[in-house]
């Protein structure tokens, strides 16, 4: 992730089109229930002022960084779709019409997908990025980005890294590597 940036304005048509290539990730019975709401440069900062606060941006090491990306995409999902996809005849056997039914919400998981292909996409271009993720202040970001019917997944902030970024400390703690992280079935499992 790049958590600082240069002061250099990414192209909005540009950033639409890969949202919208973006948005060709599987979608869980073809709901197309996830949305990307793009802002450019001149609009970082209004963001930045509802999706945080005053204390966090004068205490922060990395609001100044972040508050010059060149522009961003705030990524919602709408349930609503997928509770009408999944109550059309075809899927209604699933019982998934009712949101607890969802031991998953797909609408989560399809704006995972978009965002991730999003972010490679970005990657792809020689652009540096960083998932902002909802923690909180998403009502007022759901406010600012016109999308009050929606849930807020996260925010993609996008532009050109500048090397002054204050690592994470979290990419010190000791974790399994990814190799470890990768095994097998063993052999004759599920076999009766």
């Amino acid at each position: 992730m790049t958590r600082s940036f240069r002061p250099e304005p990414v192209d909005q048509d540009l950033l639409e089109d890969l949202c919208a290539l973006a948005l060709c990730a599987p979608t869980a019975g073809n709901s197309a229930g996830v949305r990307m709401t793009t802002a450019v440069a001149d609009q970082v900062g209004a963001y930045l002022e509802v999706a945080t606060d005053a204390a966090w941006r004068a205490s922060s090491t990395r609001f100044a960084g972040l508050a010059r990306a060149g522009a961003l995409v705030v990524v919602t999902s709408r349930p609503q779709d997928y509770l009408a996809r999944y109550a059309q005849a075809d899927k209604s056997a699933s019982g998934l019409a009712d949101p607890d039914a969802w031991v998953v919400p797909y609408w989560h998981t399809d704006a995972a997908m978009a965002t991730m292909a999003l972010l490679l996409l970005l990657e792809e271009r020689g652009f540096g990025a960083v998932l902002w993720g909802n923690f909180r202040h998403d009502a007022d970001v759901l406010a600012w980005a016109g999308a009050r019917d929606e849930l807020l997944f996260a925010t993609v902030l996008i532009g050109v890294g500048d090397g002054e970024a204050h690592p994470s400390p979290s990419l010190a703690r000791e974790v399994p590597s990814r190799r470890q992280r990768v095994r097998r079935v063993a052999r004759g499992s599920g076999q009766g």
